[in-house]
């Protein structure tokens, strides 16, 4: 769904800026935590380490967490033809676990019937239709066990390097629920956790929940609409459970803040929100294609862990109608100037919602 409240219309070109390459974080720093936290009030900037966060946060607040996996979604083979093809799933769609809606990268693009060989011959996958961009591939036997032998983490473009050994753990939280294998995409703002950092905030009171948005890969994709109005969202499976949804009715009830781990956990609580009954969140799952953009009005996130987001995505226009456009541009002003990391290994900020 989309958020149509201006009567100026938003362009796409009002979000991009450029970043120079040395400031992409194509590989993780030696420690999780050691990561910088840039915190944005208003128009005040507070250049911090995210080992400061727990002095951030209240005793009372709630912190909410994406526990989704990353699945190793990447697979290569070669066609019946003989020519080489590169396979992502996106989504696995039946509960046999057997047919995926994927993205296909060949010099061809798959005909209907045709079988491709992947994993030097331990997967076989036939094509038996497409869904817009999509090609839905029926494998030979149930896919999430054979992606753990053999396929490869699905990691950014944007580090222009094969994933290592290295990635199959720091490309995951360290919290994840290993029954919800379905991400393609790590929801990055939580990379920064660790089990010291989550101690502390435990120990200051601040209280733990879980929700789960499956990642895909659209969320690498610029918007290609100049006018934001006509940019169409693509579709994740969101899922918030009763007791979070509890949790954050008590918390906001008594007057502690909310504090969203990403904006994967943003998108499924504001989702939520549209589905409330008599005022209060309830249990919501399904598939979300809100797209947030200014001047959205948020309705249960009250601050923000977030990344540096890429130029033209829909994550970069939420974070602006979370704290304000004039407000991220003047931040990721700094953060360039201080020559802080960006994107999914780079480092981090809280934003207070404007």
């Amino acid at each position: 769904m989309k958020t149509k409240l201006m009567t100026t219309p938003l362009l796409t070109a009002d979000f991009d800026y450029h970043l120079p390459d040395e400031l992409i974080a194509r590989y993780p720093l030696a420690m999780r935590s050691a990561s910088r936290l840039l915190h944005v009030q208003g128009n005040r900037r507070t250049d911090l380490a995210f080992t400061d966060l727990p002095s951030l946060l209240n005793k009372g607040d709630l912190l909410v967490l994406n526990d989704t996996k990353v699945m190793k979604a990447r697979l290569f083979g070669i066609k019946d033809t003989g020519g080489a093809v590169e396979v992502l799933i996106e989504r696995i769609t039946n509960h046999e676990q057997r047919i995926a809606h994927c993205h296909v990268r060949s010099s061809r693009a798959l005909k209907l019937g045709q079988t491709v060989s992947l994993a030097d011959g331990n997967m076989t996958a036939t094509m038996c239709g497409r869904d817009k961009n999509l090609f839905i591939l029926q494998f030979d036997a149930p896919i999430l066990p054979d992606l753990e032998r053999y396929g490869q983490m699905p990691i950014p473009p944007y580090f222009e390097r094969k994933a290592d050994q290295d990635d199959d753990t720091r490309y995951q939280t360290v919290f994840y629920d290993p029954a919800k294998a379905a991400s393609v995409a790590a929801p990055t703002a939580s990379l920064h956790f660790d089990e010291k950092v989550l101690n502390e905030l435990k120990n200051k009171g601040v209280k733990i929940v879980f929700v789960t948005l499956q990642v895909g890969a659209g969320t690498f994709t610029p918007v290609r609409a100049e006018n934001l109005s006509e940019h169409i969202m693509h579709a994740e499976y969101a899922h918030l459970p009763q007791a979070t949804a509890n949790q954050i009715n008590e918390t906001k009830s008594n007057g502690g803040k909310i504090i969203a781990a990403g904006t994967t956990v943003a998108r499924t609580l504001e989702t939520a929100h549209l589905h409330r009954v008599d005022g209060k969140l309830t249990e919501f799952s399904g598939d979300t294609q809100i797209f947030i953009y200014p001047p959205y009005h948020f309705g249960v996130v009250d601050r923000l862990i977030t990344n540096f987001h890429l130029p033209k995505s829909t994550l970069l226009m939420l974070v602006s109608a979370f704290a304000g456009t004039d407000n991220i541009k003047q931040a990721y002003a700094h953060a360039i100037s201080e020559r802080y990391r960006f994107f999914s290994y780079g480092d981090a900020m809280l934003l207070d919602k404007n």
